[in-house]
């Protein structure tokens, strides 16, 4: 964490350390509501009778609306202020995680069909795609227009953790929260009650920054649907010097790195959009009740990611090829593991050591794409970064669903060989 100079102040920073802990809270509600949904998700779906495939399509046109929206609210706040923006995000969050509930709620009681009930899920899903993706882009420039440019870095990675402890809150406490008369989605309504109590503070307590701001840029994180990783693309676009240019995927000096993380990330968002259903069939549980077999699971691999990111990487100074190669075969090997686990113990130690190397490889490709480009073009590679992140989530749900439903043992196998091929291949990086 952040040091705290006298006064109450952030070291570096003249934010106060009130309105930094009002900033953080707008992150860890979003990253925790999501990931609390996500433990609930496949069992809503088995209870009312929607394929798995289908529960998995629900969240892809929410996963296009963040990458498309994103640059657009990045740009929009430092006309209309970061407070401002922050707290659409929020109103977007609220609404959508509501509105989901209420009609999730409805599918379950059998009142709307299982076609309508998740029809109407994407579309209200979507508003936290197109609205939601606000919060992290203003978030991150308001703290980086009030924070001299030496301590950038830390205090932005700082902000940056929340997501990553909001995905191991979200599904700890969601069992907490399934209780009559909501049922299975009473994470949903309870993350959007707290996530209104942060909206009500933010509005009364963090000063207004839209006139007299000093410039500062937030690029969004890619969709949080895992740990993001702490030197990851917001604080590289968000530390950046110069005007931002323009920076093509096929650029010769990024390209290979792009092209690992987005091997990587697919493998890691087929693999993770499958893990709930994976959990329910392989310990044969009910679905009700199975939310607490899945958070289990799911906080263990944001555990270890967390582990990867805040403690391997600093403490063994490992390269971003290295990074690339031994994080895809130890994310190989723990998909095998998880692939093989016969019992809960089996999954969440298979699962945690894939999560270890998606840990290393997601920072090993933001960092090779960073010191391909120099310090003028940080900005732009922070937001082909950001985009990669995204895209990850769009197609690999439905990929992965749709080989789970030929054999639950598919997704798993194939993203370990994408990733068996990825380490090889990375050896070339330079």
């Amino acid at each position: 964490m952040v040091a705290i100079a006298p006064k109450g102040r952030i070291a570096t920073t003249a934010l106060a350390t009130p309105h930094f802990l009002l900033l953080y809270a707008a992150m860890l509600v979003a990253a925790a509501g999501n990931t609390a949904m996500q433990s609930v998700m496949p069992a809503i779906g088995r209870e009312t009778g929607v394929a798995d495939f289908w529960v998995a399509i629900a969240y892809t046109w929410s996963a296009v609306l963040w990458v498309l929206m994103a640059p657009f609210w990045a740009e929009k706040s430092d006309r209309h202020g970061r407070k401002a923006l922050t707290l659409l995000g929020l109103a977007g969050f609220i609404a959508s995680m509501l509105l989901c509930g209420i009609v999730l709620d409805l599918g379950l009681a059998h009142v709307l069909g299982g076609a309508a009930t998740f029809g109407l899920f994407a579309v209200f899903r979507a508003i936290y795609g197109g609205l939601g993706c606000a919060i992290p882009s203003a978030t991150q420039a308001y703290l980086a227009a009030k924070t001299r440019r030496s301590g950038r870095v830390a205090v932005l990675s700082a902000l940056s953790s929340s997501f990553g402890l909001g995905t191991i809150i979200g599904p700890a406490l969601a069992p907490l929260f399934v209780f009559a008369p909501l049922g299975l989605p009473g994470p949903l309504f309870a993350f959007a009650i707290i996530a209104a109590a942060v909206m009500a503070a933010i509005i009364a307590w963090l000063p207004n920054d839209r006139y007299g701001r000093r410039a500062g840029r937030g690029a969004a994180m890619s969709y949080p649907s895992q740990a993001s990783a702490v030197t990851g693309a917001s604080v590289l676009a968000a530390t950046a010097t110069g005007r931002r240019t323009r920076l093509k995927w096929s650029d010769p000096r990024i390209r290979p790195w792009i092209f690992a993380g987005v091997a990587a990330g697919h493998a890691q968002a087929a693999t993770l959009t499958c893990l709930g259903f994976f959990v329910i069939d392989r310990l044969a549980l009910a679905p009700e009740g199975s939310e607490s077999s899945i958070a289990i699971v799911m906080m263990a691999g944001a555990s270890a990611t967390l582990a990867a990111q805040w403690g391997l990487i600093p403490r063994l100074g490992i390269g971003p090829r290295a990074l690339i190669v031994w994080g895809s075969l130890v994310a190989a090997a723990g998909l095998a593991g998880t692939m093989a686990a016969g019992d809960l113990y089996g999954v969440t130690v298979g699962f945690a050591l894939a999560s270890l190397g998606f840990g290393m490889t997601r920072p090993g490709f933001t960092a090779g794409a960073s010191l391909a480009v120099p310090l003028a073009d940080q900005g732009a590679v922070a937001g082909v970064i950001t985009s990669a992140n995204g895209i990850s989530f769009v197609a690999a749900p439905a990929l992965g669903m749709a080989l789970y439903a030929l054999d639950p043992n598919l997704p798993f196998a194939a993203s370990a060989l994408v990733l068996v091929a990825l380490a090889w291949l990375g050896r070339a990086l330079a």
